[in-house]
């Protein structure tokens, strides 16, 4: 049978001498590896925003009339926009290096806030959704994925850790956005005028920031590796291939399947609560003796954050030691206990409730963080970026389901004329059900095929036949 060879196209990409190729930004001798995360968690802090959208929600619903889904849409759309855009801008992303990604990903997500502010001021919700969801959401995706697979092949002997540091910055993004986003819906009104000039700083100061990383960025040189580290001889553990698999080929296993099974069931148990977290934890604790006020919800939201934050790196770090799987095994057996004590305990305890959403955020982050080095241990660094942005369509589908699933419910619920936790409890049942299948989907994965390996190139004169 004959394999195709695996061709690279660098002499193709060294050609081109323009801002924003490969070619500009292979880094000198002396560069020091610990400068890419900063570049990269300039674009992912940014991008992070996403995750305060709830702090959003109260006074887009007040000033526009909306309901809790419709002002979720922006947001649910924003991340199916995220998972296609990484999928479909994946293989871009590999070819024109993180430089080009990370501009793309400024010029879009930037001018997504543009047109909301926009939308706002002219009370034309429909410029909201567009320019949040769908410009930003595009900026999201190829950001998201931009210094993915830069950082792997800086860091080949902690590629969790890496992920992780980038990747946190996403999770943090809201820690910084939650307070700064309530500080000015404060000064400048709650009204469709305060919120219009609250996307468009957004959208000015994010600009700025963002250009730091597109400045920043470096790849390795070819055959880079980091002083006195050498490539294990043998596979450290059972999951860890030592071979390369194309994105092509990638699609084509049951582990990609497996594994994207894995990721939606995970997002979603964790999406659902974090796009409402503001108002959630207001609902649940509403009947009791001290409700939470506005200013306690924006801070339970920056909560979140950091749980979200900590959790990608310190989980992605963990999986290191541990293992992929084991760690995915954590993320959703015990993330499953935690809400069944969220659900059992109602609102008993409002300290309770805040340390397993901790625990639940933090290993949704973590999953996040965690699942590109599990492809790199699957199916090689060949092309993990581009086969990345594929199972990112898992975070598509889980932005639509946990948000819908959470909203709807309680929509429902509260129209039924109900209250407090049970406004929730079901939303509550649900995840569990959802992590306990991304549960026994992650027990099936197993070493990916050698079929499925691409093959090395053949040496002058001979040919590559199997």
């Amino acid at each position: 049978m004959w394999y195709p060879c695996r061709v690279t196209d660098s002499t193709q990409l060294a050609s081109r001498t323009g801002f924003f190729s490969r070619s500009r930004i292979v880094a000198p001798p002396t560069w020091s590896r610990w400068l890419v995360p900063p570049a990269a968690l300039s674009v992912h802090l940014a991008i992070g925003q996403a995750y305060a959208w709830s702090v959003f929600k109260p006074p887009l619903e007040s000033s526009l009339n909306l309901s809790g889904t419709q002002s979720a849409l922006p947001f649910q759309l924003g991340i199916v926009m995220l998972g296609l855009s990484a999928a479909f801008g994946g293989t871009l992303v590999e070819r024109n290096g993180p430089r080009w990604a990370m501009f793309v990903s400024m010029v879009c997500f930037s001018s997504g806030f543009l047109l909301s502010a926009l939308g706002v001021a002219t009370r034309q919700y429909w410029l909201v959704v567009l320019g949040y969801g769908v410009v930003g959401g595009i900026g999201l995706g190829i950001g998201y994925i931009s210094p993915v697979s830069t950082l792997i092949k800086w860091f080949p002997d902690r590629p969790g850790m890496a992920t992780g540091i980038a990747i946190m910055g996403f999770g943090g993004g809201a820690l910084i956005a939650s307070p700064w986003s309530a500080q000015m819906l404060g000064a400048f009104g709650s009204d469709t005028g305060g919120i219009a000039t609250t996307f468009l700083i957004h959208g000015l100061v994010y600009a700025v920031f963002m250009t730091m990383g597109v400045l920043l960025v470096r790849v390795p040189a070819d055959g880079w590796s980091p002083p006195g580290w050498t490539p294990p001889a043998v596979q450290a553990r059972k999951l860890i291939t030592t071979a390369d698999v194309s994105a092509r080929n990638a699609i084509r296993t049951p582990q990609f399947y497996l594994l994207w099974i894995v990721l939606c069931c995970n997002v979603t148990a964790g999406i659902g609560i974090l796009e409402k977290a503001a108002p959630m934890i207001r609902d649940f604790f509403s009947g009791t003796a001290t409700p939470v006020a506005v200013g306690a919800a924006a801070g339970f939201v920056a909560l979140l954050s950091l749980a979200n934050m900590a959790g990608r790196f310190v989980w992605s770090s963990t999986s290191d030691l541990i293992g992929r799987k084991n760690m995915y095994r954590v993320y959703l057996g015990v993330g499953a206990l935690l809400y069944l004590v969220i659900s059992l305990a109602g609102d008993s305890s409002r300290p309770l409730f805040i340390v397993c959403a901790l625990g639940i955020l933090s290993f949704y982050g973590g999953g996040f963080a965690t699942v590109p080095a599990y492809l790199k241990d699957l199916f090689g660094t060949y092309q993990v970026g581009a086969i990345h942005g594929r199972l990112l369509t898992a975070w598509s589908t889980a932005g639509v389901l946990g948000p819908l699933i959470v909203n709807a419910i309680a929509d429902a619920q509260k129209a039924a004329g109900r209250s407090g936790p049970a406004l929730y409890t079901t939303s509550l049942y649900i995840m569990i059900g959802l992590l306990l299948v991304g549960l026994l989907a992650n027990e099936l994965i197993r070493p990916v095929s050698e079929r499925y390996h691409e093959r090395p190139a053949p040496v002058e004169g001979q040919e590559v036949a199997r």
